[in-house]
């Protein structure tokens, strides 16, 4: 360490500009992994906070679409909610539709359609869970209350003319596909689905079918099981694909992410192996006088890992203060864990970029500081 923290004390000015460009680069992946989180919070926040295991959808659907074209029989619950491994099932409804508060709030809404006292019926914050009462209520998302929809309120929603009384509020965010959750009686959910207003007359198909099936546990034989329903079962994470824009969203920032890490590695590879170059006289020195090759890159390695460390630090600071800044003027949400795994392997393949450049050492040869060379 004796080499290592001599250089790095004697020449602040080199390394203060490599520090200064690996902090850059960690304040963008702080940056990045809020956005990240906040994509994904935004675009099914409302399906990672239904206790559901799995959803049966129609057999064949295009699994990137499957909530907005699955078609299922009531009748599929009772299958699967009689196979051995099932905690629970129940029918499940989404449809997306647009409205307007008494109080002249427009909203765009994920209507999840869920039956009353089921295990999908959430806890509320605020007000009343869902009852079968007259006339028809809602429970939507915080994100929709601090939008400017407020309890008691009644939603209207366009060209069909129903209306839904906002009974309950829920404490976090529950957003499907960018747009806030409000939770509704399955029967309402049907009525709206097939486009019936008040007073039009409703054809009894419109009572048997539903989106999908939520189950709750793993059921023994899934394939048995889907094969009685009629239905194409998807692992929870599965179905998070056929949210609009979802896998789109992930897999461009994730590209983007592993370029950043690649250049975080080159950039530290680089820097280290113009260093190594210009110290090959001062190396050759060292070695003459008995120091092992072992020796010379765990001091390299720690001088590496000391201005990672640093540098990452003082990113990672600035990063996480610029997102608290950013606020809900976008999608965005810091997680300490996905932070502190980014920061880990932002060092991790930083010190990777350096250990390919410090290999060099093992080439310098001692006679070059004796005069050897000449």
């Amino acid at each position: 360490m004796f080499l290592a923290l001599r250089e790095l004390k004697f020449a602040r000015a080199r390394f203060g500009l490599m520090g200064a460009v690996v902090a850059l680069i960690a304040v963008l992946m702080v940056l990045l992994s809020g956005l990240s989180v906040g994509l994904v919070n935004d675009g099914v926040s409302g399906l990672q906070r239904l206790p559901v295991t799995s959803f049966a959808f129609e057999e064949g659907v295009q699994h990137d679409a499957a909530f907005s074209r699955s078609v299922v029989k009531t009748d599929a619950v009772k299958t699967w909610a009689g196979q051995k491994g099932v905690e629970e099932a129940a029918p499940f409804g989404n449809a997306l539709v647009n409205g307007k508060s008494d109080s002249g709030v427009e909203i765009d809404l994920a209507l999840f359609g869920v039956e009353t006292g089921s295990f999908l019926s959430p806890a509320v914050a605020e007000g009343a869970r869902l009852s079968g009462a007259e006339p028809a209520g809602i429970v939507v998302s915080k994100t929709a209350v601090d939008a400017g929809v407020k309890l008691g309120d009644t939603i209207t929603i366009d060209r069909i003319g129903t209306r839904l009384k906002v009974v309950g509020t829920l404490a976090d965010q529950h957003t499907y596909g960018h747009v806030d959750v409000g939770y509704v009686p399955l029967r309402t959910w049907q009525e709206v689905k097939i486009g019936a207003g008040p007073g039009d007359e409703v054809p009894a198909r419109a009572y048997e079918e539903i989106t999908a099936v939520a189950v709750k546990g793993e059921p023994a034989d899934a394939a048995a099981a889907d094969k009685a329903a009629g239905t194409e079962t998807l692992a929870l994470k599965e179905a998070f694909g056929a949210s609009p824009g979802y896998t789109a969203e992930t897999s461009t920032l994730t590209l983007i992410e592993v370029f950043l890490y690649a250049i975080s590695a080159l950039v530290v590879g680089a820097f280290f192996t113009v260093l190594t170059i210009q110290r090959k006289q001062e190396i050759a020195v060292v070695r003459a006088m008995g120091a092992s090759t072992g020796y010379l890159l765990r001091d390299a390695i720690a001088q590496a890992l000391i201005l990672l460390l640093l540098s990452v630090g003082a990113g990672v600071a600035v990063g996480v203060g610029l997102g608290s800044m950013i606020g809900g003027t976008a999608p965005f949400a810091l997680e300490a864990g996905a932070v502190a795994a980014a920061s880990a392997l932002l060092i991790a393949l930083g010190v990777v970029g350096a250990l390919g450049a410090v290999l060099r050492i093992t080439a310098v040869d001692p006679l070059t500081a004796l005069g050897g060379s000449r």
